[in-house]
């Protein structure tokens, strides 16, 4: 993000004086997908890519903010019961008010901000907007400073009271809690969490947009859920002395004693799960040992198991894949809910131009779509930068 050019927007646009530059990244998932409802594990990191802001206490109740990607203005009370109409407004109203409710005596301020956070790419500009937003009301105005889970928290519950969508934490955990060189293990059940090491030296972190997104993906995901709750239930009628409360708690196993109690379809879910949840712990132990071309294995496998038992993926990206794969590079997948978005893709820096080459090639010749080509760094997660 380009600082100077924040911070000359910021003094056009307000009294001519500065205040302090806070940024917050997106986030990209490595691996473990539609694993947060079933009690599992996500892999997630944050990126160079993100969501700066200058803000400076203004002695009033009103809150004038610029969004500087938009050219739009807009001025609200602290205290307005309803808040401002404006979409992008009410992630700073929705702060606001979870930051209070957690201590912080928020006052009046201007702030204006701007992004680099490719919107609709799965990269989660929402939650680095609320990381930035939640980071700079608590270090100005948190006399007894909140803890990160709270402002990961209070991100989280500014989606879900202000703005409609009901999401996960992995978002807003990544963008708080993300370092340098550092990919996260989340456990979404217990919120426990360990850093392993993402420096692959000699190989590149790619996202290939597919510019799709299939209508079906709201309801599908609904369906998959209850797919897999329909398993658990018939998990817990069988294992009543064992305290099942998702698929995170099965085993192989258990899941065949279930396979004449549950539809075809459930079963291929759940298969899904459980093999996700071994990949999870697979690449966990390659990344200690800096084993990159068994992690990008198990990306691959990972998309296998979404295309073809969960069936979250489309003809769009399981054609990126396939590109991936005969271009030999080492991981590749489906990243996010499914039916469109991007594929993640780990690649040797000597196949890189090649395979962009070919991808962006094919896939417009195929698809009549230029897919978009963002490359990632794993970075540090939100902070002040002055």
């Amino acid at each position: 993000m380009d600082i100077e050019f924040v911070r000359s927007r910021f003094i056009k646009h307000f009294d001519g004086q500065t205040g302090n530059i806070y940024e917050a990244p997106g986030r990209i998932n490595l691996i473990g997908e539609h694993t947060d409802y079933n009690g599992g594990f996500v892999f997630p990191g944050a990126i160079d890519k993100g969501i700066m802001c200058e803000i400076r206490p203004n002695g009033t109740d009103t809150v004038m903010a610029y969004a500087i990607d938009l050219k739009d203005r807009v001025e609200f009370k602290i205290n307005d019961p309803e808040g401002p109409r404006t979409s992008w407004a009410r992630y700073i109203y929705g702060i606001i008010q979870e930051m209070k409710k957690r201590g912080v005596d928020v006052k009046g301020f201007n702030i204006a901000f701007a992004g680099d956070v490719p919107l609709g790419a799965g990269m989660s500009s929402s939650a680095a907007m609320e990381s930035c937003f939640a980071f700079a009301l608590n270090d100005l105005f948190g006399e007894n400073k909140v803890s990160k889970w709270d402002m990961a928290l209070a991100g989280q519950a500014t989606e879900h009271n202000y703005c409609g969508v009901n999401c996960g934490i992995m978002d807003q955990f990544a963008s708080i809690f993300g370092k340098k060189g550092k990919l996260m293990r989340l456990d979404c059940r217990s919120r426990e969490f360990e850093y392993y090491p993402f420096e692959p030296k000699g190989y590149k972190l790619v996202l290939l947009d597919s510019v799709v997104k299939h209508e079906l993906a709201s309801s599908a995901y609904n369906d998959r859920r209850k797919s897999c709750e329909n398993v658990v239930e018939a998990l817990k009628n069988k294992y009543a002395d064992r305290n099942i409360e998702t698929l995170r708690d099965a085993n192989w196993d258990m899941l065949e004693s279930v396979k004449a109690e549950v539809s075809e379809e459930d079963m291929k879910r759940a298969t899904y799960v459980l093999g996700e949840k071994d990949r999870v712990l697979a690449v966990c132990a390659a990344l200690i040992a800096g084993d990159y071309e068994t992690v990008g294995k198990k990306m691959y496998e990972t998309h296998e198991g979404l295309s073809k038992d969960y069936e979250v993926s489309c003809e769009e990206i399981d054609f990126l894949v396939d590109i991936a794969r005969k271009n030999g590079v080492t991981g590749s997948r489906i990243m996010g809910g499914g039916f469109g978005g991007c594929t993640i893709n780990l690649v040797k820096e000597e196949l890189y131009d090649k395979f962009i080459s070919d991808a962006t090639t094919e896939y417009n010749a195929k698809f009549g779509k230029q897919t978009k080509v963002y490359n990632v760094v794993i970075s540090d997660g939100a902070h002040k930068v002055c």
